[in-house]
This record gives C-alpha cells, sequence and structure tokens, in this order.
C-alpha cells in the first residue's frame, strides 16, 4: 500500500434490491471475497436496479472498488469517529419538541 498512490481493482459482484414490506434494502456482495475498507470507493457497473413494490431482484454486475491510499485510510479512520458522533446529536423519535 502507498503512502499517497490510490490503486483500482475490479471484481465481480451481485447486487440485491428489496422492496418489500418486510425488508427495504440495496446489498452488494463481492463474490471473489473482496472486503472495503475505510476510505475505499465502490463504483457498481450498470443501469439502476429499480425493484417493483413486493419484489426482490438480484443482478450480477462488475464494480470498480479504488482503493485509498495510506494517508487516506489513516485520515478516515481518524475522522470517522468524529463524523459519527455528529449523527448522535439527532433523534428520530415522533416526539414533538417546543
Amino acid at each position: 500500500m502507498s503512502l499517497l498512490t490510490r490503486r483500482r481493482e475490479t471484481v465481480p459482484c451481485t447486487v440485491e434490491v428489496s422492496h418489500r414490506f418486510e425488508s427495504l434494502h440495496a446489498h452488494v456482495r463481492f463474490n471473489d471475497g473482496s472486503v472495503v475498507h475505510p476510505g475505499d470507493e465502490v463504483i457498481v457497473h450498470g443501469a439502476p436496479v429499480v425493484a417493483a413494490w413486493g419484489e426482490v431482484i438480484r443482478e450480477d454486475r462488475q464494480a470498480t472498488i479504488t482503493r485509498a491510499s495510506l494517508a487516506e485510510r489513516l485520515w478516515t479512520r481518524a475522522t470517522g469517529d468524529l463524523e459519527f458522533m455528529e449523527l448522535c446529536e439527532f433523534s428520530f423519535s415522533e416526539e414533538i419538541r417546543l
């Protein structure tokens, strides 16, 4: 891993999009066992997958993983906790505060 250089990998993946009452989700699984680390970027190639109500769609695709440089990875780890704490300041309850 280089201090400043990024590298790219093209890997096979499976995209699953669910639009059901029980589960509303979109997942990408790398078929070759690749793992995404802090700072890495993933682009899944192809047209957007749109599931109608009640459907679950699975498609095989290609994805490009751009690996973060060592400096980017360290920066992401150092600042990631601070960004997470911003989310903790908000409440998602239905209670109305005046």
